[in-house]
């Protein structure tokens, strides 16, 4: 990066009042490379940052201001962590007016290639079509070199990450059928976000578990996208997602029919194609994955176990939805970009209990 100086990156974040924002704070506030050149929450435009977070107060942020005053140019990487359908004319405003400042998005509103496809699932059409071909989906282990070279990241949905992580290789090696994936998914409810809702109060939440999404969740669009990319021809699954009373994690159960394999090949294709990999752990036979496993750490576990009736697995999968499900994905993605260590501001361990 041309702009960046003593070796610093100047980030900024967009919507840093937010559950991702506030985790994109605390998580860069430890990156080595990392200095915030601003930090935008219209609303709470004016105030300090520890008094809309207290627990970060003690660490040395500069005023929340509105987007309106953000200086585009001041930025070596901007996170945008604004809400779905309010994105695309901003990340166009800051592409067009600061041609060196690369953007990491972790709205929806560049994830889907097709433009179409986005106004059907939305409700809209796409307010930054022009942008749309130059975006990357930033499933950082999937899409590593095209990330590299990218100046717009969509990064994915806390769904979407959790479950294509272990369902893509399955589909590129054809070790299972493509398009009988039943997914079972639970999250917790900071997914929603931190707006004032209704389903959110405690009341309406403890003790008590629920599906929703039920005529199509958002997720599913990107899930097919890149499981059909995978398989090479259009896919079509079945998702359920539950809101569950706890305040992170997700926690993924993937139903497949095995395509001439058994449950070993499984779990051997997906150790070979997470070897490597820092923060994706295929677990070994017999160890079921916990979201406690993950809490507050950028890590994914995955594992598979033979299912009723013969010829199908399940396929489990967990990860921290504020962090390898959003803003921990976002910093991978942004270290990527950058030629910085991948696992940088990103080593700390799960919180347990």
């Amino acid at each position: 990066m041309d702009a960046r100086t003593n070796n610093r990156v100047k980030i900024g974040v967009l919507g840093a009042s937010g559950y991702t924002g506030a985790e994109l704070v605390r998580l860069l506030s430890h990156h080595p490379a990392a200095e915030f050149a601003f930090l935008t929450a219209d609303r709470q435009a004016g105030k300090p940052y520890g008094d809309v977070f207290p627990h970060l107060a003690r660490l040395d942020l500069p005023d929340l201001i509105a987007v309106d005053d953000a200086d585009w140019g001041s930025a070596d990487v901007v996170f945008c962590g604004l809400p779905h359908g309010t994105t695309q004319k901003i990340v166009a405003t800051v592409l067009e007016a600061a041609p060196a400042t690369r953007v990491v998005d972790l709205s929806a509103d560049f994830r889907l290639s097709d433009t179409d496809a986005y106004a059907e699932w939305y409700g809209h059409p796409h307010w930054a079509p022009e942008w749309q071909p130059e975006a990357v989906y930033g499933l950082t282990e999937v899409h590593r070199e095209a990330i590299r070279r990218a100046r717009l990241v969509a990064n994915p949905g806390c769904y979407t990450t959790t479950c294509e992580l272990p369902l893509i290789p399955l589909v590129t090696t054809g070790l299972i059928d493509p398009d009988t994936i039943i997914i079972d998914a639970k999250s917790g409810v900071s997914g929603a976000g931190r707006g004032e809702k209704l389903g959110s109060l405690h009341s309406e939440m403890s003790e008590s578990v629920q599906a929703y999404g039920l005529k199509g969740h958002f997720h599913v669009a990107e899930m097919e996208q890149e499981l059909g990319n995978a398989a090479g021809h259009p896919v079509t699954i079945t998702l359920t997602p539950h809101l569950i009373p706890m305040n992170r994690g997700i926690l993924a159960t993937c139903y497949v029919r095995l395509a001439d394999a058994g449950v070993d090949d499984l779990r051997a294709c997906l150790a070979e194609a997470y070897a490597d990999e820092p923060f994706v752990h295929v677990l070994t036979e017999g160890v079921a994955p916990a979201t406690r496993d993950v809490r507050g750490s950028n890590h994914c576990r995955i594992a598979v176990f033979p299912a009723r009736p013969a010829g199908t697995a399940i396929v489990l999968s967990v990860t921290d939805n504020l962090v390898k499900g959003a803003s921990g994905q976002a910093i991978q993605n942004m270290n990527v970009m950058l030629d910085l260590p991948e696992t940088a501001g990103l080593e700390q361990e799960a919180l347990f209990p």
